[in-house]
């Protein structure tokens, strides 16, 4: 006898779009992989970033905590899109997103095989994964996949190093995190040929071409991995806009793909490379910045930041440095853009306390 799974339709307005939501499948994957992109950024319940009103319909909270989503809210109707799944058919109702550069392509599932595996640096390797058969992933650059781990451990989310052009083999930049199960995973286990699976694309980072103004990247660490397919898909196009990229790194020897900017910015006019070393030895032979991105873009742009849009991506306490530098310089909210991962310790640290919105 052939069993066939149960689902539900799920109405999302204000667009008045109807999807089918497989049971046990949460709201927010049903919505993105169909395409339909809803505020989200911890995906495990503890942000509220995803949190949509339910108008129709009743709704399990999962693993929603009590911090994020309230009794009296809960009683309202509201749910948090990343763990809520429909018990029957429903409608909600979300901050739909209206952006003219989002492509909202649908999430896939993908298998593949890893080719290669570099040490780009003492803490971040390379790893290139080839798509099984004819597959492509089409993404945005600046948007990245979530990595499936061995057994039940779930997955994790890693930035796609590679432009959209590269849609066949795709280049991850992973930094070893003490005590992290997924890097300790891909730094000590994983092999050239290994099968691995993952989804994507997921996340709302990426060029706001629209804008046609200069684009200012501020990275730190692995954070680089965004930045750099957005600047190779960026130069590959026929523009004169210009590009700066400010990096930085504590060391030398943790400051990868210097060579290839520094490549990049003798071939492209347009572009800018400003790299810079918080905690370099003194009596070594690096000639460039020292100090921490924030300092490095305050310093290269004396200050006035007006008419760019700058792109941020690196662990918080980076990003949090460098847009009190940006708003000091005279550039706001509506053009400043993050990208950053969390975990269930910084959650609740979502938003950046000097935005209103992000």
């Amino acid at each position: 006898m052939l069993f066939r799974s149960m689902s539900h339709q799920l109405t999302i307005e204000p667009l008045g779009q109807t999807i089918e939501v497989e049971d046990g499948q949460t709201i927010l994957d049903a919505c993105l992989r169909r395409g339909i992109y809803l505020p989200h950024a911890c995906c495990h319940g503890l942000c509220a970033t995803c949190k949509v009103q339910v108008l129709d319909g009743q709704v399990d909270h999962g693993e929603a905590s009590n911090f994020a989503l309230m009794d009296y809210e809960r009683e309202e109707g509201k749910c948090l899109a990343c763990v809520a799944r429909l018990e029957d058919d429903a409608v909600i109702e979300a901050e739909i997103d209206e952006d003219p550069d989002a492509q909202n392509l649908p999430v896939h599932d993908y298998a593949g095989r890893v080719t290669r595996i570099e040490n780009l640096t003492p803490t971040i390797k390379g790893v290139w994964i080839a798509l099984a058969g004819d597959a492509h992933l089409r993404f945005q650059a600046g948007q990245y996949i979530n990595l499936n781990l061995p057994g039940e451990e779930g997955s994790r989310a890693f930035s796609l190093a590679s432009p959209p052009a590269a849609s066949r083999e795709i280049e991850l930049n992973i930094r070893l995190v003490p005590g992290g199960k997924a890097t300790s995973w891909v730094h000590h286990d994983l092999r050239v040929g290994d099968e691995v699976r993952f989804s994507g694309p997921y996340g709302r980072f990426f060029v706001r071409k629209s804008a046609q103004t200069p684009m200012l990247f501020l990275a730190g660490g692995s954070g680089l991995s965004s930045p750099r397919a957005m600047i190779l898909d960026e130069l590959a196009q026929d523009s004169a806009l210009p590009i700066t990229l400010v990096y930085g790194a504590r060391t030398r020897d943790e400051l990868y793909y210097h060579d290839e900017f520094e490549a990049l910015a003798r071939e492209h006019p347009r572009f800018t490379y400003v790299p810079a070393l918080s905690n370099e030895p003194a009596d070594s032979d690096w000639k460039g910045l020292r100090g921490f991105v924030h300092d490095a873009a305050k310093a290269h742009f004396a200050n006035d930041f007006r008419g760019h849009k700058a792109y941020l991506c690196g662990p918080p306490v980076m990003i949090e440095a460098c847009i009190t530098t940006l708003m000091q310089g005279r550039l706001f909210e509506r053009d400043i853009y993050t990208e950053k991962f969390f975990s269930a310790a910084d959650a609740q640290q979502v938003r950046s306390p000097l935005f209103r919105n992000i």
